[in-house]
């Protein structure tokens, strides 16, 4: 694909899904398929869909006969998935467990291009361990580091869920040219948490999104699930001990521009398909008046690559 440069770039659309999923993977993927061809209908040029939408998100618990959801990459969904992308000439981001090898498994996403070749395969760097996401006996971590890619619409970095809660990998991804980040997430409330922390929680993981759109000066997008999910996978539900309450995934789906600005949001509840524009021009002119990549001190940042910077202490300065 050609490099995309500020004098040749032009507007074009993205389409955001947000959906339901069901105990039936087969029927996920029929409708994330049927979604698909609505975005592009509705003139979406470059389309993702939510973190791994092909099952109830079954991280819920520990489950070994889970990992019979996984599938090689190149395998049947991005064999299904890219014969959508050709027949719309889009650009299709969708996360996958993937199948690497036995006992080795990971959460990639996969970004199809608009004739079904794929693009990037991108693993998921940071793996959560937390109640009710249970990734790290799921998923190995990435090895792929993070990436940028050229499309026929524009350069784009895909990052999956976790990952947007590091400023590094958004800087990383930038630094590689994109103009557009995209995250596709599963992230939702506590039952039990909701009444007191939901609003904060959902205020946390937009905000943390919006300041990498304005710390890179890049559109920044959040394309999250919805509903409440128990994790039956083809009838296979957790038993009440080990599966928890179950959760309440929080929608709100949002597009944001270089300068942090929400230009288009999907509710909590409902299933819905943004539509908005990437504007090229707009991150060109933001970067001009915020030049921060400019001003960055790369001789300076050399400990950002250490865990922690331990302070000594007063007997070594003795």
């Amino acid at each position: 694909m050609p490099q995309i440069t500020s004098a040749n770039a032009r507007k074009y659309k993205v389409g955001l899904i947000q959906m339901k999923m069901g105990p039936s993977p087969e029927a996920n993927l029929e409708t994330a398929l049927a979604k698909v061809r609505e975005a592009a209908g509705r003139g979406a040029n470059v389309i993702c869909l939510p973190e791994l939408f092909r099952a109830q998100y079954f991280c819920q618990r520990e489950d070994t006969q889970l990992f019979d959801l996984a599938e090689a990459i190149p395998g049947p969904s991005t064999a299904r998935i890219a014969e959508v992308a050709r027949e719309t000439g889009t650009v299709v981001i969708a996360s996958l467990f993937e199948r690497r090898a036995a006992g080795l498994y990971h959460n990639t996403a996969v970004t199809l291009h608009t004739d079904g070749s794929i693009a990037s395969v991108y693993r998921k760097m940071h793996i959560p361990d937390d109640p009710l996401y249970y990734e790290k006996y799921y998923f190995t971590p990435g090895d792929l580091g993070f990436k940028a890619v050229d499309t026929g619409f524009g350069r784009i970095g895909t990052l999956v869920c976790w990952d947007q809660w590091y400023p590094e990998g958004a800087r990383l991804t930038a630094l590689q040219g994109a103009e557009t980040l995209f995250y596709p997430t599963a992230i939702g409330w506590h039952p039990a948490e909701k009444e007191e922390f939901g609003a904060a929680q959902y205020d946390a993981w937009q905000t943390i999104q919006r300041a990498h759109a304005i710390a890179n000066g890049v559109y920044v997008a959040g394309v999250n699930r919805v509903g409440f999910e128990t994790g039956d996978v083809n009838g296979n539900r957790p038993k009440i001990e080990n599966g928890g309450p179950g959760l309440e995934f929080w929608g709100g789906s949002f597009l944001a521009d270089p300068f942090g600005r929400i230009i288009a949001k999907a509710s909590h509840t409902e299933e819905e398909i943004l539509i908005a524009e990437i504007n090229p021009t707009l991150l060109e002119d933001t970067r001009r008046n915020w030049p921060f990549l400019r001003d960055r001190r790369i001789d300076a940042y050399g400990q950002i690559t250490q865990r922690f910077i331990d302070m000594p202490t007063s007997l070594e300065h003795k």
